[in-house]
């Protein structure tokens, strides 16, 4: 080949590396620059995963700058965490764990530690995001009239490169717990602005112990997690809420006006202490229990206690017993008032503190109905008590976290037949309750073990 030729030639290939380059810087300055990194894949597009990554980068980097207490509450993301996964996370930048197949990432925020105002909209616009704020009513006014249409932020939605960042705010409620509300979409609202059915947060209010958390690095952000991932995901299962009727409840009490004698102050005041120390001790066995009786018919119908009703009633699955029960409750003061039966069949307990009584129904399923027992002392005659089935939500008695059959009005007409909203002074525990059918009597050899009054 002669000179001339090999010059052109070389030239040739200079002039393309240059233009190959130009065009790697092209696609650097444009997809790193200053955005950050960005993975391209083979075709030298942005992969969906990056551009979710990017996406949640941005809006972290934002909630720093504005000081916003958050932690990362996306089920999804959190059920993929493991130690390990964690360490090698703190060495990739690729979306490893944020990006979970799902076009949502949700956060949570304490509100009681941030103050939302316009400015972090208006600078989650400037990065490009639209936001979607939705608000309602604040639960912890509901009770005071005049004050019960005050609204508060409930859930933030921040939509950029076709994906969703899910911000939802966290209460603090009386009963030292964490509350946020359902995500409602009023009549003005796009809702074409995101994927509202897929949201893991919104589809009904929920309660939550407020989570110890930890800073961590996933996929190369620094991002907050509860320290316990485990017991937040089971939290996150069970977490449904279910506000108490104050609006039916006023109702009621202009037709029934409440009972302030001393007498009936006294009682409720030891009855809310009774029920505070009775969930305090539960929750340290791992037990769960809902309201029941008299105590779940006062908080659906009245919002409150029942003051005549002189005890507090609680359920327990039978499968949740521990034998160790009786024990911690005398560990706190309660003394044993009485138990019924066997773990096999109809166990209730009793107790009594500050001349206030515990009473304590073990429920048993089957395959159509739920159903607790109960005893006659003086004839060994024993009572079935059936309910629907039915599953477990969180209220609020009386400053007071507790669980209540979520299915309330079913459970409530079960026992007190449909006019339950009607007070009665005059109840026997035998013939009165709609449920209530004869089960038999324990055999006479057996009381002595199975029906013991202390």
């Amino acid at each position: 080949m002669s000179r001339v030729k090999q010059t052109a030639v070389l030239w040739l290939l200079i002039a393309s590396s240059c233009l190959f380059l130009l065009f790697q810087l092209y696609y650097y300055r444009k997809y790193v620059g200053k955005s950050g990194p960005r993975l391209l894949s083979s075709t030298a597009h942005l992969t969906d995963h990056n551009l979710q990554w990017q996406t949640v980068k941005t809006f972290l980097a934002l909630s720093r700058h504005s000081h916003v207490p958050l932690f990362l509450a996306d089920g999804a993301a959190l059920r993929q965490l493991t130690q390990d996964a964690l360490q090698r996370g703190e060495r990739e930048e690729r979306c490893s764990f944020l990006c979970t197949g799902r076009p949502v990432t949700s956060f949570a925020v304490l509100a009681n530690s941030w103050k939302y105002d316009a400015a972090f909209s208006s600078a989650a616009e400037q990065k490009g995001f639209e936001v979607l704020e939705l608000r309602g009513e604040d639960p912890r006014l509901a009770g005071l009239d005049i004050l019960s249409a005050q609204e508060i932020p409930l859930h933030l939605l921040l939509r950029l490169n076709g994906y969703f960042i899910q911000v939802v705010f966290l209460y603090e409620r009386s009963g030292n717990y964490l509350w946020h509300g359902p995500l409602r979409l009023k009549a003005n609202t796009d809702r074409g602005f995101a994927p509202f059915k897929h949201l893991d947060f919104g589809r009904h209010a929920g309660a939550y112990n407020r989570p110890r958390l930890i800073l961590t690095v996933m996929d190369g952000l620094d991002v907050r997690i509860p320290q316990n991932i485990s017991d937040f995901l089971s939290e996150q299962r069970r977490a449904r809420f279910l506000e108490c009727r104050h609006r039916d409840a006023r109702r009621f009490l202009q037709s029934y006006p409440d009972d302030t004698t001393p007498d009936a102050l006294d009682f409720r005041n030891k009855a809310k202490s009774l029920l505070g120390l009775a969930a305090q001790t539960l929750t340290r066995l791992h037990v769960p229990f809902w309201i029941s009786s008299g105590t779940c018919l006062g908080w659906f119908r009245q919002c409150s206690i029942i003051s005549y009703s002189r005890d507090v009633d609680i359920g327990i699955f039978i499968s949740d017993f521990r034998s160790d029960i009786i024990t911690a409750f005398q560990a706190v003061g309660l003394s044993l008032k009485h138990k019924f039966g066997k773990v096999e069949d109809s166990l209730e307990l009793s107790f009594v503190k500050d001349d206030v009584k515990l009473d304590i129904f073990f429920f048993y399923q089957e395959r159509d109905i739920i159903w607790n027992g109960g005893t006659q002392v003086k004839s060994g005659r024993k009572f079935k008590y059936t309910f629907p089935h039915f599953s477990l939500c969180w209220a609020e008695l009386a400053e007071v976290k507790v669980r209540v059959p979520c299915q309330t009005l079913d459970y409530v007409t079960a026992n007190y037949g449909p006019s339950w909203s009607v007070p009665l002074r005059t109840w026997d525990w035998k013939s009165s309750p709609s449920n209530v059918q004869e089960n038999g009597v324990w055999p006479l050899s057996q009381w002595e073990t199975l029906i013991q009054v202390y």
